[in-house]
């Protein structure tokens, strides 16, 4: 009997070997897994800094058409344009009498 515990503890220190190779390699992965994790998270902060960047200007270039829009609608309409012409060319319809202020 004495001779069987000796292959027991040969048997056990395989298992301690091979556990010790496992959880190294476990913690090897887990180390990589993590910074993986890590660098994506950057990434990801860096994207979306630059999805609001975007946002930004796609607003302000809709509010840009939007005041386009409007000022294209307002020269179609013949009032605007006789008061534009008034104002800037100081044009006057015929019968009217012009007001020069000095």
């Amino acid at each position: 009997m004495a001779a069987a515990q000796p292959n027991k503890t040969n048997v056990y220190e395989g298992t301690k070997r091979r556990l010790k190779i496992w959880f190294v390699i476990v913690a090897l992965f887990m180390g990589w897994a993590l910074y993986t994790l890590y660098t994506q998270v950057g990434k990801q902060g860096d994207a979306e800094l630059r999805l609001a960047e975007v946002q930004q200007k796609i607003e302000e270039a809709n509010k840009q058409m939007d005041e386009l829009q409007l000022q294209v609608d307002r020269l179609n309409d013949p009032e605007y344009i006789a008061q534009l012409a008034t104002k800037d060319l100081n044009l006057v319809r015929e019968g009217e009498k012009p007001i020069r202020v000095k």
